[in-house]
């Protein structure tokens, strides 16, 4: 097998670079000016009212915040103070979707349960077994 010379451009499955003479090529476009490293005052300016809007916003979600912390130390004291309120309110609050589970745990099982004692009453009433 023979060696393959470096950089030939004879190698199977590849073309030659295209020869371009100089009319064919596009023009090359503007170097862009780069930008000043200062601000504009129309920038300052709108960069400072961005600034006050945010400083505003933040602090409205502060003083948000220590109402809503403030209304939960409220409900907490008024659960009463060594009877363990917190504890009662947390439970509440946190477990009320078992409540609602053990609810439909009971219907659906006191409605198989019907259901069961009915067909009861009507094999009785009829007569029929199931042997």
């Amino acid at each position: 097998m023979a060696k393959r010379a470096r950089g030939s451009t004879s190698r199977p499955g590849q073309r030659a670079p295209l020869q371009r003479t100089g009319v064919d090529r596009l023009p090359t476009p503007a170097i862009p000016t780069p930008r000043p490293i200062t601000l504009t005052d129309d920038e300052e300016a709108r960069a400072a009212e961005l600034e006050a809007r945010i400083v505003a916003a933040e602090r409205s979600a502060d003083e948000a915040t220590q109402r809503r912390e403030r209304g939960r130390r409220a409900a907490v004291d008024s659960g009463g103070a060594g009877r363990g309120g917190s504890i009662a309110i947390r439970a509440a609050e946190e477990y009320g979707y078992v409540m609602r589970d053990i609810r439909k745990i009971i219907t659906i099982g006191g409605s198989m349960l019907a259901i069961l004692i009915g067909i009861w009453a009507v094999m009785q009433a009829t007569g029929t077994s199931l042997t």
